[in-house]
């Protein structure tokens, strides 16, 4: 029991470290900004929509067609194939309903960037 109790201390003192800073473990030359923008993109109707199909963060109206968008730096440890995976999911999965962001240009490559950035705060 004690270690637990130690373990969640250090957790949560980590976690209150890395809160609010470009210092978040797993993101590599993320800083807020592409965060925030990654995020704006990401719930955006006209853009990344990704609430349609996945739960995600405080997304409102989630939808359950895609898995839920959590613990995505565990998921995908290699931050490329994340982005891949935004960028064309259809290569890895041809029968997935997910588009293919990036293939058919319906999102930039520095707004595919920043959503990978948000994703990997989740």
């Amino acid at each position: 029991m004690r270690n637990t109790a130690k373990l969640a201390t250090t957790a949560l003192t980590l976690a209150a470290l890395f809160a609010g800073t470009s210092m978040l473990p797993g993101v590599a030359g993320a800083d807020d900004a592409s965060i925030t923008k990654g995020k704006e993109v990401a719930y955006d109707r006209k853009k990344g929509n990704c609430l349609a199909c996945h739960m995600m963060g405080d997304g409102a109206s989630p939808g359950d067609i895609g898995p839920p968008l959590v613990a995505m730096q565990a998921r995908f440890p290699d931050r490329a194939k994340l982005r891949a995976q935004i960028w064309d999911p259809m290569v890895n999965n041809p029968g997935t309903r997910m588009p293919a962001f990036g293939k058919y240009q319906a999102l930039s490559d520095s707004e595919i960037d920043a959503i990978v950035d948000y994703l990997y705060t989740l």
